[in-house]
């Protein structure tokens, strides 16, 4: 199965069967490969190749430089069953996530396509007479991402398509548990590059390596903007080391999002949003919707209608018409049922949350959506767990309603579900959710690249895909030109 993979998708046997470290399918358990980690010796190698690479690929035209990234997503769109399998199969993921997944790599690379002839500064008015001014963005130097089991391609090529417009070199870190992924990906990557002719070698690098070689990458200077995703922990290492060296950190960290669902709420709408968002990709999404905070006089029929629904959920191999795969390891299943322990102890009811399918995967870790009802947001709330547990906790008031939905350390995703102009207006306003994302009836999960993606707080404030999140990929520069024969100097000084 894997073999057959990653023959089409341009990997050699040699990458993922001879190495030492073992890559294991959360499907089943199973050891699907080994592949080879690079230690300090191999970071410094391939982030030179990239920075030689940046220097002469910064004064390529930007819509040549997009031309690539259009050629990317024609390969892309190529094998993109075949990408959608291998996320499946490495990550877990059910086959529809696995296939959006590769579509939205193909959506970031047309929308960075457009974007390459659309890298705009500004012209600024001058107080001097004879001159003007105008305001320019210049690539910025080596990128280097580093990204997270749960969506092994879409957030690289987030970061990639836009680098690479923007005049960048690429050095790519993947999390250990989804290396095959990537080695399809940079197989991908690199028959473009052959393809297109004239992008110079070493342009995009692959790192497969453990935390020594993160930090490695991390501390270098020459790196000039370091992408990171991950848990909160991870950022705040990540962020200092790289402020220390006066670099740049695009951090997009953990999530703890939560669901307003007020009276007037289409309830049959509100469900849906609830079962999507709170248990696709089993609960390991930073965007999953993980509080639910409903009005008490609906509560009661809220919490049946939701059971109901998670009774209907089918667990499963991810590949055979499931909606809810695996968790990826062992140690996520035991996050969770030390989080449930938790909860009871601060007087949490929980249902669902249990293991399932054990005998029949005794290596692999499926579990029963949980939902746990909880007298407040207690410590175990306010903490993000990486399962599919939903909290609900009911409100009185609107306000009070806001205020919970801000009382966590976290500021990524944030919905409500009303009928009540004043409060979806409300809710997106200076006042309302302090979250980087704010929904009016529709969940917290399921962005489109079409928005800056990122959050607040512990979030990181970060911003990724669309709108101007270029920018992060960019250096910028205000020139001003003396046109005339004087040369004035600005806030009227005068300098004999």
């Amino acid at each position: 199965m894997i073999d057959g993979l990653m023959e089409r998708l341009g990997v050699p046997t040699t990458a993922y069967r001879q190495g030492s470290h073992a890559v294991f399918t959360p499907i089943d358990g199973s050891r699907i490969g080994a592949v080879a980690l690079q230690g300090k010796a191999e970071v410094e190698d391939r982030i030179s190749q990239a920075h030689e690479a940046f220097l002469s690929w910064r004064d390529v035209p930007a819509p040549r430089r997009g031309e690539l990234v259009r050629q990317f997503a024609e390969i892309l769109r190529e094998h993109k069953a075949d990408l959608g399998e291998l996320v499946s199969v490495e990550a877990g993921k059910i086959t529809q996530e696995g296939l959006g997944e590769v579509q939205e790599m193909i959506d970031i690379c047309d929308f960075a396509v457009g974007l390459s002839r659309q890298l705009y500064g500004l012209t600024i008015a001058s107080e001097r007479p004879g001159h003007h001014m105008r305001e320019t963005w210049h690539p910025l130097g080596v990128v280097g991402v580093i990204s997270a089991f749960n969506f092994p391609v879409a957030v690289w090529a987030w970061n990639t398509a836009l680098a690479l417009v923007c005049g960048n070199a690429v050095v790519w870190k993947p999390s250990e548990k989804t290396p095959l992924t990537a080695l399809a990906c940079q197989a991908l990557l690199d028959r473009t590059l052959a393809r297109f002719g004239d992008a110079p070698q070493g342009l995009a690098q692959l790192l497969l390596g453990d935390r020594e070689a993160g930090e490695a990458m991390v501390d270098d200077r020459r790196v000039a903007l370091v992408s990171a995703t991950g848990s909160t922990r991870m950022g705040r290492e990540v962020g200092p080391r790289v402020a220390a060296r006066f670099g740049r950190s695009l951090l997009e960290l953990g999530g703890n999002n939560a669901m307003i669902l007020a009276p007037s709420a289409d309830l049959d709408l509100a469900v849906r949003g609830i079962l999507f968002a709170a248990v696709g990709t089993a609960g390991q999404r930073c965007t999953t919707l993980r509080r639910l905070i409903v009005h008490r006089s609906i509560k009661d029929d809220v919490v049946a209608r939701v059971k109901a629904a998670y009774g209907k959920v089918r667990i499963g191999d991810p590949r055979e018409n499931n909606l809810v795969g695996p968790l990826i390891d062992q140690q996520s299943f035991q996050a969770m049922q030390d989080a449930l322990v938790q909860a009871r102890d601060e007087g949490g009811q929980v249902f669902g949350g249990e293991r399932q399918l054990q005998a029949q995967y005794p290596n692999a870790y499926y579990v029963s959506p949980a939902l746990v009802e909880m007298p407040s947001q207690s410590a175990v709330v306010r903490h993000e767990t990486f399962a599919p547990i939903l909290y609900v906790i009911a409100y009185d008031d609107f306000e009070q309603a806001l205020r919970m939905n801000n009382e966590v350390p976290q500021g990524l995703s944030s919905c409500i579900f009303t009928t009540d102009i004043r409060e979806a207006e409300r809710f997106q306003s200076a006042s309302g959710s302090d979250c980087g994302i704010a929904n009016v009836n529709i969940g917290t999960s399921g962005a489109e690249i079409g928005g800056a993606f990122g959050g607040e707080k512990e979030t990181g404030g970060g911003r990724e895909s669309g709108s101007d999140a270029w920018r992060a990929y960019m250096r910028r520069q205000t020139n001003t030109v003396n046109y005339s024969r004087e040369l004035p100097l600005a806030q009227g000084i005068v300098f004999d």
